[in-house]
C-alpha cells in the first residue's frame, strides 16, 4: 500500500519539509552561517525550464484538481491537528471550491525550483506570498494581487539594539537569500550609498526560518514582510522591529505565461476579495479580512501550534486519535495513516459531527449500515472500529485492484455508496474503458451529475464531483501525513546524532 501510493502520489518531499519545519523545532545542525560576498549572477532565480508546458484552466477542470506550489510555514500551508490550514492555502481552497477542484500541496525540495515545477507542469499555481518583482516577470506570469505589504528589517534583540533607521545597522550582516525581493531592495540601498551588509543564506531557507534563526541569534538581522514578522512574532521571542526599507509591494500568485484562462479565473476570483479604491486605498473582502486576522494578527492557535515547547512535545503526531487509529488499523489489517486521512476528511476528527445525510461520528458513519447503537456510534473507539470494518469490507470487494486503484475505490464507494458506483463502471463498459481504472470511473462519475446519463443509470443521479474530490483529497491528505511522520523520524535521529542519545522511536 505505501510502496504504491508512494509511486504515484507523493508530491511533498521530506527533505524540503524538513527545511520549513526544522528551524522551528531547534534543530541545532541548521546554526552554521554562510557569509558571502554577494555578486550579480546572471541568473539568480537558477531557473532550468523557460519553455512552460501547456496546461491551462480547462485542462485542470478535467482533472479535477489544482496543484498548488507553497512552502510550509505558518503563512502559507501547515497542518494543525491533522487539518490542513494556512493563508495561503485557505485562500487557494476558496477558489478550488467555488470551482468544484481539489487541491494537491507541493512543496519544493532543497533541489527543487518552484519556477521549474510550474513551468514543467508539476504545479499549477505558486502560492507563497511572493512579491511581484521584474525579474520573476521574466520567467513566470503574476495574477492580480491580493495583498500589499512592506519590507522591513529585523534584529535579534541579543544585538541591544533598537535601530530605528538604516544608518543604525551600518556594520551589521543582513542574512537574506539571493532568489529573494529583499536582496533587490538592499543592493538598490547599498546604490545609495547606504553602509549595508549583506550576508547570503541557502537559496530554500524561507523567511519564517530565518526570522528564528535571528530570534536565536544565529544571525544578527535579517528582512521580512511586515504580516510574516507579525505572525511569526506571535510564538518567536527575540525579535527586535527595525526600520522599514520598502512599502506598498504587491503579492500575487504566480502562474505559467501560457495560463491565460486560468490567470482570467485567477483574477476573476481575487478581485471579489481585493481591490484598490480611487484612492488607490486597498479594499478587502470580509473572507480575507477573517484569513488576515487568523493567520497574521494573534491568532492563539497558530502562535501555540508553532511554539517550539509545543512542537517538541507534539510534532510527529498527527491527531490526538492517533493510537486509537493505530489500534484499530491494526486490528482490520488497514493503513492507520490513511484511516487518519478519511477521517480528517469526513468530521475533522469532530465525534459529534452530523451530516445531513445522517452519518455520525469521526468517520461518518451511517447508522442504517451498523449495528451498533446510535449513541455508540459517537463514542470515537466504536465510531472508528465501525467505519474501519466498513472500509474494510469495501477493500476486500475490490480485492483483485492493484493496490492504488483499489483504494480509490474503495474511498469512492464509502463516499457515494455501491450502487453509484456500480453505474459508473457499467457506464465505464459502455463507452469501451476498463471499468477497473479510477481514472475511467471517475469520469463516469461526473458524467451520472447529467440527465442524459444518470436517466439510465440503475440508481441514478450521482454527487459525481463530491466523490472525485473526496477521493483527491484524501489521496493527498494521505501523503501529507506520511511526509509529516518522515520528518518526525528524520528530527529524531538527528537530535541523536547531536546529543548521542535515543530517540523515542530508538529499540
Amino acid at each position: 500500500m505505501l510502496t504504491m501510493l508512494s509511486q504515484n502520489y507523493i508530491s511533498i518531499n521530506y527533505k524540503r519539509l524538513l527545511l520549513g519545519i526544522g528551524t522551528v523545532l531547534l534543530l541545532l545542525n541548521c546554526t552554521q552561517k554562510q557569509e558571502v560576498t554577494p555578486t550579480i549572477e546572471s541568473d539568480v532565480l537558477n531557473v532550468k525550464v523557460t519553455d512552460p508546458v501547456y496546461r491551462d484552466f480547462d485542462d485542470i477542470q478535467r482533472t479535477g484538481v489544482l496543484r498548488m506550489i507553497t512552502s510550509y510555514s505558518s503563512g502559507s500551508y501547515f497542518l494543525y491537528r491533522g487539518i490542513q490550514v494556512g493563508f495561503e492555502y485557505e485562500l487557494v481552497k476558496e477558489f478550488a471550491r467555488q470551482n468544484n477542484l481539489a487541491v494537491e500541496v507541493i512543496i519544493p525540495t532543497e533541489d527543487e525550483n518552484p519556477y521549474d515545477l510550474l513551468n514543467s507542469g508539476a504545479g499549477d499555481i505558486i502560492a507563497a506570498s511572493y512579491t511581484i518583482t521584474d525579474e520573476r516577470k521574466k520567467i513566470v506570469d503574476f495574477t492580480r494581487p491580493y495583498n500589499l505589504v512592506n519590507q522591513m528589517i529585523v534584529v535579534s534583540d541579543k544585538l541591544g539594539l533598537e535601530p530605528e533607521s538604516i544608518t543604525d545597522l551600518a556594520g551589521i550582516p543582513i542574512a537574506i537569500r539571493r532568489n529573494s525581493s529583499y536582496y533587490h531592495t538592499l543592493m538598490d540601498l547599498k546604490e545609495q550609498g547606504f553602509d549595508i551588509q549583506i550576508e547570503l543564506v541557502p537559496q530554500d531557507m524561507d523567511t519564517e526560518s530565518l526570522l528564528f534563526q535571528v530570534a536565536r541569534g544565529t544571525y544578527k538581522a535579517t528582512v521580512a514582510d511586515d504580516h510574516i514578522f507579525s505572525a511569526s512574532s506571535n510564538y518567536m521571542n527575540g525579535l527586535i522591529k527595525g526600520p522599514q526599507v520598502s512599502e506598498r509591494d504587491e503579492i500575487a500568485w504566480a502562474i505559467r505565461k501560457n495560463s491565460n484562462d486560468l490567470e482570467a479565473q485567477l483574477n476573476k476570483f481575487l478581485y471579489q476579495h481585493f481591490k484598490y479604491d480611487e484612492d488607490g486605498v486597498p479594499k478587502r473582502s470580509a473572507f480575507l479580512n477573517v484569513l488576515r486576522k487568523k493567520y497574521f494578527k494573534g491568532s492563539n492557535q497558530i502562535a501555540d501550534y508553532f511554539n517550539p515547547e509545543y512542537q517538541t512535545r507534539n510534532f510527529g503526531s498527527i491527531s490526538p486519535y492517533d493510537s486509537l487509529m493505530k489500534s484499530v488499523g491494526e486490528e482490520f489489517g488497514l493503513d492507520w495513516v490513511m484511516l487518519t486521512a478519511i477521517a480528517a476528511q469526513e468530521s475533522k476528527f469532530d465525534p459529534y459531527s452530523e451530516s445531513w445525510a445522517g452519518a455520525v461520528g469521526i468517520m461518518q458513519v451511517l447508522p442504517r449500515f451498523s449495528e451498533i447503537s446510535l449513541d455508540s456510534l459517537y463514542v470515537p473507539e466504536y465510531n472508528i472500529r465501525e467505519g474501519a470494518r466498513i472500509i474494510s469490507e469495501h477493500l476486500d470487494h475490490y480485492a483483485y485492484m492493484d493496490s492504488t486503484n483499489r483504494w480509490q475505490f474503495a474511498l469512492a464507494t464509502y463516499n457515494a455508496g455501491m450502487g453509484h458506483l456500480a453505474d459508473a463502471r457499467r457506464l465505464s463498459i459502455d463507452q469501451n474503458k476498463n471499468p477497473n481504472e479510477w481514472e475511467n470511473v471517475s469520469e463516469s462519475l461526473l458524467k451520472l451529475m447529467q440527465r442524459r446519463y444518470y436517466q439510465h443509470a440503475r440508481y441514478g443521479f450521482a454527487r459525481g464531483i463530491e466523490t472525485v474530490r473526496y477521493v483527491n483529497e484524501i489521496m493527498n491528505r494521505y501523503n501529507t501525513y506520511q511526509a509529516i511522520l518522515a520528518l518526525a523520524n528524520t528530527r529524531n535521529e538527528r537530535t541523536a546524532g547531536i546529543f548521542g542519545i535515543k530517540t523515542f522511536n530508538s529499540p
